[in-house]
């Protein structure tokens, strides 16, 4: 296949991925990581299984809250389901290094169908007890310790480094007009014939998924770690995470957001019931509101195609993230706080894309499923914890309060990578600059654009 002309103002990261099948295409530079067949098929199968994933976490909720009418309870079913990715997520991402990760992300997304199934059999039969929530939760918990690192790595393997930017940016906003629809879905089936059916959908929608990765064909990169124990590989990518600034201050800030500022995606059903009087319709456009703002911020990610300014991008997203949660938190307005949540979606996942595009292009190869293990464990393995928190305050100090202290926090976490931005960029460029030698010929706009 001849290569695809590149513009001079699209810093190449490192070389192509050998392994990727391209093929010369016409599509914009938004969807260039679609010229790949192999992202196609991962693109298209994730699309459908990501709508039933959303319309179950909506009906999951929605189930808890009708069950046991307690803002704890949502929390703590929140933490059962996060935590074990914050336990095991350093042991999924030695796995995403020392075996295929094609075939882990295969294993783990049949294990994710099958305890789909199961709550749905469970509430379809009107046996479904609290417990059984927790159980599944956790049991899916383990399951994303191992595919949310997998995945992310093989996200390179599939289109190469040179669009691993726009691969990040085109999966954040499949995963977010997913969001958009799921949860409209889950809305209305969960008033009309109730939650089983939701749990139901999503186990069939990864069918979708699973014959997506088996019609791929993809060099598997081997074993990247070296030799050693697991544990060796665990402590080789913390220290290696841990002792690099840039990297550092952002996982940081991500375990920030999701300690003190998603739990307002936990206490939904409570805003949704007691505050804005919306019931289970209103959820689903709630959360799909803050949807159509993430896919937004997702699709202006992948818009670009370097990496001047991403540095900056963090910190003013979140500063925005902060100050709109707050903005939720005021208003007692049905639409308003609709219309409100659509630039919190916006500026939560211009914040997250824009952390992992640059974690990404800083990492080592042989390093990049332990590192995306500690992005796993910073932005999902926090949130229970955030999750358990918010519940616990939200039953003291009423949902409203305890969302507009997150958005302050976030605020404050903002100003403080914002002051130590400048003494990082060195750094950063430093580290891309060396992987992007390590696969081919850095661009000459590299050393200049690379966050800036």
């Amino acid at each position: 296949m001849a290569r695809e002309h590149k513009s001079n103002t699209a810093p190449e990261l490192t070389g192509r991925n050998p392994a990727a099948e391209t093929r010369p295409s016409k599509l914009p530079v938004t969807l260039r990581a679609l010229r790949h067949r192999n992202f196609q098929l991962f693109f298209s199968g994730q699309l459908i299984s990501l709508i039933g994933t959303w319309m179950q976490n909506i009906a999951q909720a929605w189930l808890v809250y009708r069950l046991t009418g307690s803002s704890f309870l949502l929390g703590a079913v929140g933490f059962a389901g996060q935590i074990p990715v914050f336990l095991i997520a350093p042991f999924g991402g030695t796995m995403a290094d020392r075996h295929n990760r094609q075939r882990v992300v295969i294993a783990t997304q049949t294990a994710a169908m099958l305890l789909a199934l199961v709550l749905a059999a469970l509430t379809l039969t009107g046996r479904v007890q609290v417990w059984h929530i927790f159980g599944l939760s956790a049991l899916q918990g383990v399951v994303n310790a191992f595919d949310i690192p997998a995945r992310q790595a093989f996200l390179v393997d599939m289109v190469g480094k040179e669009d691993l930017m726009n691969a990040i940016a085109l999966n954040s906003s499949m995963f977010n007009g997913a969001r958009i629809v799921g949860p409209a879905i889950a809305g209305v089936l969960v008033a009309s014939i109730g939650e089983g059916w939701c749990f139901f959908a999503n186990g069939i929608s990864y069918i979708a998924v699973i014959i997506g990765l088996l019609l791929m064909r993809v060099q598997a990169p081997g074993k990247l770690a070296g030799r050693g124990s697991p544990l060796e590989h665990i402590l080789e990518g913390f220290r290696f995470a841990v002792s690099t600034g840039p990297i550092r201050a952002i996982l940081l800030l991500l375990g920030l957001v999701s300690l003190v500022g998603m739990p307002y995606a936990v206490l939904m059903p409570v805003f949704a019931d007691k505050i804005l009087h919306g019931g289970a319709r209103g959820l689903g456009i709630l959360m799909g509101a803050t949807g159509v703002g993430a896919l937004l911020g997702a699709l202006t990610l992948a818009s670009r195609s370097g990496l001047s300014g991403l540095g900056r991008w963090i910190s003013l997203s979140c500063a925005g993230f902060g100050v709109f949660l707050v903005a939720f938190s005021l208003s007692r307005y049905f639409w308003l706080s609709a219309a409100v949540l659509v630039p919190v979606g916006f500026c939560m996942m211009l914040e997250m894309s824009s952390s992992n595009t640059l974690i990404q292009a800083m990492v080592p190869d042989q390093l990049r499923g332990r590192v995306m293990a500690m992005y796993s464990m910073m932005f999902m393995g926090m949130a229970p914890f955030g999750a358990l928190m918010g519940g616990t305050l939200a039953d003291r100090l009423g949902a409203p309060i305890t969302v507009a202290m997150g958005g302050v926090a976030c605020v404050g976490g903002a100003m403080v990578f914002g002051m130590r931005l400048p003494n990082l960029r060195v750094e950063a460029r430093q580290l891309i600059l060396a992987q992007a030698v390590a696969g081919g010929e850095p661009s000459q706009q590299m050393t200049s654009q690379v966050v800036d």
